[in-house]
């Protein structure tokens, strides 16, 4: 008997304002780690109509032109027009930063243990190349073609920053069979027709990267172009953007689990943010290494303690070995004090900005480390 299931995944572009906010909170992190790696930082941003209020905790002799950074961020994403309602060259950027407690500075750095409590969540499949959930990967590489299609005057001069995803994918007995529905909204000039932005996202967006997956492509494919008709005023002047409010966009898509904690703004000694990457590492490798076609890490800490208080496994009935044995494994073979995570990762250097569009997994290039297989040939080892 066949087992049919419908599942959903969004992203949003560089241009959605919690997206801006993530961008200024992250560059902020790497402009610090470029001076003092140890240094502690927090930060958070909250953009809105003519405005950037950023506020936090940061402990570093490191000196950062905060404004400068923020104005910069939206410059590069592209609000340089006022007539959006939030440009880079007329906007207020407030700040509000104190440094971190001295009570969590006792177990961080006096004890070299976790930032905080918490539980932490890594995930990896075998849907795609990167080993990541089929409908967040083609959500990212929807909002990602959108951005470049803005940028690129020629087809589709008339974008504005802000836009979003949706792709909801067929399954069949666990197997993604077809894309179901798309849906893509993009900022826009008044002056554009709806019908023109629907053939030109089409043509330009949506079959160019839909092209890419070996899925079955046909007349059923429900596609949705700025459903309302008209998306012209958006950005921070359309809603408030908050650092950390796009985790599941962040992640997996909805696959997997999440622990609820973000990762922009905070550097690595929050485990928030360097046990999620960790976990995300570890699931990989045991994927990449035929273990398992699905595996889910649990990561868990107390705050000021180095070794985590659990370690959870789950292949999902998937594994070639019992989940209990692949836990012991992988407790043998990866250090999980935060410490070792920052080592292993080289998680010190200002590398944190490019994470903060278009997720933080599923990525390619060397500075995504927790992306990288190369604990196959251990863990195969450890296995036997």
């Amino acid at each position: 008997m066949s087992l049919r299931r419908l599942f959903t995944s969004e992203s949003v572009t560089e241009g959605h304002p919690d997206k801006i906010a993530d961008q200024i909170s992250d560059s902020v992190l790497d402009a610090v780690l470029a001076k003092d790696p140890h240094g502690k930082v927090a930060c958070e941003s909250l953009v809105t109509t003519g405005m950037v209020f950023v506020a936090g905790e940061i402990t570093t002799d490191a000196y950062v032109d905060i404004p400068n950074v923020a104005r910069q961020v939206i410059k590069d994403v592209g609000y340089s027009d006022s007539c959006y309602g939030f440009d880079y060259e007329t906007c207020a950027v407030i700040t509000s930063i104190d440094e971190q407690s001295p009570d969590i500075r006792l177990g961080v750095v006096d004890k070299h243990g976790a930032g905080d409590q918490g539980m932490m969540f890594g995930y990896a499949c075998k849907e795609t190349d990167v080993l990541m959930p089929l409908p967040i990967v083609v959500a990212h590489n929807l909002t990602r073609r959108l951005a470049e299609v803005r940028r690129d005057s020629k087809s589709m001069p008339y974008l504005r920053p802000d836009g979003k995803s949706q792709v909801t994918v067929d399954y069949e007995n666990g197997e993604p069979k077809r894309f179901h529905t798309v849906v893509v909204s993009s900022q826009h000039d008044a002056e554009v027709s709806v019908d023109q932005i629907r053939e030109d996202v089409k043509k330009n967006v949506v079959q160019p990267v839909l092209e890419k997956f070996p899925l079955a492509l046909d007349d059923d494919l429900i596609l949705y172009v700025n459903p309302t008709g008209r998306f012209v005023e958006g950005g921070p002047k359309a809603d408030c953007g908050l650092t950390g409010r796009k985790i599941i966009v962040d992640t997996y898509g909805g696959l997997g689990s999440h622990g609820g904690g973000a990762f922009s703004g905070k550097d690595p000694s929050k485990v928030d943010r360097s046990a999620s990457y960790a976990a995300r590492h570890i699931a990989k490798n045991v994927v990449a290494a035929g273990v398992a076609s699905n595996c889910e890490i649990q990561i868990a800490y107390a705050i000021g303690e180095r070794e985590p208080v659990s370690v959870m496994v789950d292949t999902f009935g998937t594994g070639t070995v019992d989940d209990t044995k692949l836990t012991e494994v992988v407790r043998k073979t990866f250090d999980l004090t935060p410490d070792g995570i920052i080592d292993r990762l080289r998680l010190r250097r200002p590398i944190y900005r490019p994470t903060a569009a278009y997720g933080h997994f599923g990525r390619e290039g060397d500075d995504f480390t927790w992306e990288k297989t190369d604990y196959v040939d251990k863990l195969k080892s450890q296995l036997g």
